[in-house]
């Protein structure tokens, strides 16, 4: 088996940067990292540095951004065919921007066909980074959209997710989602629901404890959407994995993560473009999303690098990490959150995540130190996935 080399100015990886390493690459995997590695081929990276592959633990490939069309057009609109199609671009731009591993959380309307994108790339034949697919999220019966009340109360329309109530739906929808080939199982702990449209608990803690126990049952971790407060706390209380956005969370729930070693992914990114197209918005704002970063930091919280892109656009997934960083997290921080962070989180921390013998060799090179400037992801080089280059 032939071995390349590729021969970076650095090499980080684990949250240090080392001067001079080379890394060999032999098949899918790396073969040996240090000073003192030779190959067959070398591929030399002059000023670049040499990182795994950044993950990104909250995206949505079946969406583009709500400025281009409104996500209630997307799914009303957008047959699943040609919103495939899209995605399959999403994922191509996505990976040669370094990303080789998403989290994708819910189609929004397009059914299982992540599932079919995930294998498709699995199988070579169509380009994108390593999938964990949710299929259709599950949320509680009328409280996602597209809204009832904004459409004719006669009108049967596609919605955004799986509706359950009542335990026994939830589990069957647990079930069903994994039976249609969900890494991972989507909810909704709370939602714009209220009388006004302010976000509101939805799904009871009974409903909530019944759906994280079916799925662990079934080996697949949750993940759970809240944005206040009480949703966080109940979907905390029921032992889920890993908790999206959090803007509303307060000190003592964030307590409760750290204490239960639940995971955030604080979507910054996403509030950063929701304020942009729709202005002042009191549940998803770019200050509240701050806040709670900021306390969930205070508290200790695990916390990952989900950008929720696809309400902005795929491929610019390092907003994410620059959000970050200038929120109070080094460079080095905001990384390993995108690296080895993420890769405990989706459980893929023995081949993913760092650049070690024996790891997968999914590798970006990009020019400049990221770890004295984070915007240096934005200047790639050179990406790797499974051994095989990709880009450019």
């Amino acid at each position: 088996m032939a071995a390349m080399v590729l021969r970076p100015a650095r090499v980080w990886s684990g949250g240090v940067s080392h001067q001079g390493w080379a890394v060999r690459v032999e098949g899918e995997r790396i073969a040996a990292v240090g000073p003192e590695v030779s190959g067959d081929e070398t591929v030399a990276l002059p000023g670049a540095t040499l990182l795994p592959g950044l993950i990104d633990a909250h995206s949505h490939l079946f969406l583009h951004p709500y400025d281009e069309t409104p996500w209630d057009d997307q799914v009303l609109r957008q047959s699943e065919a040609y919103r495939t199609v899209r995605a399959v671009r999403h994922a191509a731009a996505t990976l040669r921007a370094g990303f080789t591993a998403l989290r994708d959380l819910g189609t929004e309307g397009a059914g299982y066909a992540d599932a079919a994108l995930k294998r498709a790339i699995d199988e070579g034949i169509v380009e994108g980074p390593r999938l964990l697919v949710a299929t259709r999220a599950i949320v509680a019966t009328g409280s996602y959209g597209p809204a009832r009340a904004a459409w004719r109360y006669d009108c049967c329309f596609p919605q955004g997710a799986e509706e359950a109530s009542g335990i026994d739906e939830v589990v069957r929808a647990v079930r069903t989602q994994a039976a249609y080939g969900a890494d991972w199982i989507k909810l909704y702990a709370d939602y714009r629901a209220g009388p006004a449209g302010e976000v509101a608990a939805t799904f009871s803690q009974d409903e909530l404890k019944a759906a994280v126990d079916t799925a662990h049952c079934l080996g697949r971790p949750v993940a759970v959407h809240a944005a206040s407060d009480e949703g966080m706390r109940r979907a905390a209380l029921a032992g889920v994995d890993t908790i999206e956005h959090g803007y509303g969370g307060e000190r003592a729930t964030f307590a409760l993560m750290a204490e239960r070693k639940i995971a955030l992914l604080p979507t910054l990114t996403a509030a950063e473009a929701l304020q942009q197209y729709f202005g002042h918005d009191p549940y998803e704002r770019a200050e509240q999303a701050a806040k709670a970063f900021a306390l969930a930091r205070a508290e200790g919280v695990t916390i990952g690098c989900g950008s929720d892109v696809g309400v902005f656009a795929h491929g610019d997934n390092v907003r994410e990490l620059a959000w970050m960083v200038g929120l109070g997290m080094t460079p080095d921080e905001a990384l390993l959150a995108a690296t080895a962070v993420n890769a405990a989180i989706l459980r893929r921390s023995q081949a993913l995540g760092e650049i070690r013998a024996g790891f997968l060799a999914d590798l970006v090179a990009v020019d400049g130190d990221p770890a004295k400037d984070i915007l240096a992801l934005k200047n790639v080089r050179l990406v790797m996935k499974g051994g095989c280059r990709v880009a450019p």
